[in-house]
């Protein structure tokens, strides 16, 4: 189980990596790259056919912060109480996942699809990441107030794989990175308000995945491009 955690969280830096760009790299992996106007890469297998796909299965979703995140945010401390631990780091990232998953699991519901914990010949397996998380005021356990003045409450990255639950057969990837609350004027950020736009973060991602399901049922099964020349 954990090397398949480990994988997934090795895909999604593939996907960031400074060394790889979207742009640039028509296959990945037998994947095609196709156009998406909501997500900034997708990529899907020639051939693949989502039509019979009613179910689905949500993998427990990894949670990374931005490197040297925690480091950064004690600096702006002015007193150890109110430092992150790694305790409250891992708090944070079970908090993350576990809301994130919920979300997503609803959204889906909500669209008719059953979500299973065990694979079928009509389960779609989604193993989705966030990577490169950076929260501008994290909530710590100690006594105090958290709080900061930001333009926006933080940014995350999405990557997803989506694979036949039963064959494990790779279907298609996507990469998305956004920012929270980005008004253009500084605001007073709290763990509330910070909860409150991650959420919101959360359910504009499963609104967007949940509407990809229903454009892939109608395009498949997912043409081949012909190669350049």
């Amino acid at each position: 189980m954990w090397q398949k955690l480990l994988s997934s969280i090795a895909v999604a830096a593939m996907l960031i990596a400074p060394a790889f760009s979207a742009d640039d790299d028509a296959t990945w992996d037998g994947l095609q790259k196709v156009k998406s106007k909501r997500m900034d890469s997708a990529y899907l297998l020639p051939g693949a056919d989502f039509r019979v796909y009613n179910k689905l299965m949500l993998d427990p979703i990894q949670v990374s912060f931005q490197k040297n995140w925690e480091r950064d945010i004690n600096r702006s401390k002015r007193t150890a109480g109110g430092r992150i631990t790694a305790e409250d780091a891992d708090r944070i990232r079970q908090q993350m996942s576990d809301g994130f998953r919920e979300i997503l699991a609803a959204a889906y519901a909500k669209a008719g699809y059953e979500v299973v914990v065990a694979p079928g010949y009509d389960v779609l397996r989604l193993t989705p990441v966030l990577v490169n998380v950076y929260i501008n005021a994290p909530d710590s356990m100690q006594a105090g107030r958290s709080y900061t003045f930001t333009v926006e409450a933080g940014e995350a990255t999405l990557a997803l794989e989506a694979r036949d639950a039963e064959t494990n057969q790779l279907l298609g990837r996507a990469v998305d990175r956004r920012r929270t609350g980005d008004t253009g004027r500084m605001t007073w950020t709290t763990s509330v308000t910070n909860r409150a736009e991650f959420e919101r973060m959360f359910k504009s991602w499963a609104s967007i995945l949940v509407d990809a399901m229903t454009v892939l049922k109608e395009e498949s099964p997912i043409a081949a491009k012909a190669p350049k020349k």
